[in-house]
């Protein structure tokens, strides 16, 4: 197979095995080779990478393909080039040399790696218990596309959680902005101040989603364990943990048609035909340069002490 040299910020990038394809054609879908992946992270790189700069990652690297063998890489290979950022983070018993995504050249060389989807964390790695960002995952119990078994519209239980979300954040005062996720579900982003520690932040999202519950009981659970939640939906914040992370916006998903997790309006929540892979690394790119995020993420974030008092006051 043949090696090309992909042009992306400050360096020219050699694809080897650039006609392998990463994503076999389905379902009239065309096949995404690695040249096509490279090709696309080099494009969005203007819209993803604001969302990734400084920030720790964890990468999912299929490198014969969806269909292949899966790694989920934290520690940066030696072989990485030197001009590819990198941070190095307190885990348990040790560290990890996290890659850094600040560049487009990075994005295009961790495609040519067979890197599909980029996990980030919620903070920067100046301050990495300090998040900037506090992730809500609906995740539903049902198959891809979400909702419940039997529905007209079997997204309809997703976008129906974020809408409730949402108004629930609004009397919080906290912004928020919702993405697909691009595999099952939807994702609501709240940007924060960076104040407050990253235990905080991810019991004050549990406080969030258990009062959610509590007002749609029949619809939606915060039980982490499947066999108990029956056909509710699940409120996953566990995402804002120490060294936990949630796929990127506009990374690709290694899954069937190269989906996208993909910035939204509040909008688009009222439409029947959203789903979780409605954007693909084929339209994805038309889709950001339409800014569904413009005036929904401030930039500066908002501060948890007020927020917790609010919901403190909904309580009582």
């Amino acid at each position: 197979m043949s090696t090309v040299t992909v042009g992306a910020g400050r360096h020219a990038v050699r694809v080897a095995r650039a006609e392998k394809e990463l994503f076999p054609a389905r379902a009239g879908a065309p096949a995404v080779t690695k040249a096509d992946l490279a090709a696309y992270y080099r494009d969005i790189a203007a819209y993803a990478l604001p969302h990734l700069r400084d920030r720790p990652l964890m990468l999912e690297i299929h490198p014969d393909g969806i269909d292949g063998p899966r790694f989920m890489l934290k520690n940066t290979p030696s072989h990485y080039p030197d001009w590819i950022k990198r941070t190095e983070l307190a885990k348990e018993g040790g560290t990890v040399t996290h890659v850094l995504a600040n560049t487009a050249d990075t994005l295009v060389y961790l495609a040519g790696q067979g890197c599909t989807t980029l996990h980030r964390w919620q903070s920067r790695a100046d301050r990495p218990r300090q998040p900037d960002r506090m992730v809500f995952d609906l995740d539903p119990t049902d198959a891809p596309g979400g909702g419940r078994a039997g529905a007209g519209d079997p997204f309809a239980a997703v976008r129906r959680a974020a809408r409730a979300l949402g108004e629930l954040l609004d009397e919080l005062e906290l912004p928020w902005a919702p993405m697909t996720s691009g595999s099952r579900g939807l994702h609501l982003v709240v940007p924060l101040d960076r104040q407050a520690d990253v235990d905080e932040v991810r019991d004050f999202a549990r406080e969030v989603a258990d009062t959610l519950a509590a007002r749609h009981p029949d619809e939606l659970t915060t039980q982490p364990r499947k066999h108990d939640r029956g056909r509710r939906l699940y409120l996953d914040v566990l995402r804002n943990g120490y060294a936990q992370t949630a796929v990127a916006p506009w990374s690709v998903r290694a899954l069937p048609g190269a989906p996208v997790a993909a910035p939204i309006t509040r909008e688009a929540l009222e439409d029947p035909a959203l789903d979780a892979r409605r954007w693909t690394i084929r339209n994805a790119l038309q889709h950001a340069a339409e800014g569904p995020w413009d005036g929904l993420l401030p930039a500066r974030g908002r501060s948890l002490g007020p927020a917790a008092r609010r919901l403190r006051a909904l309580a009582d």
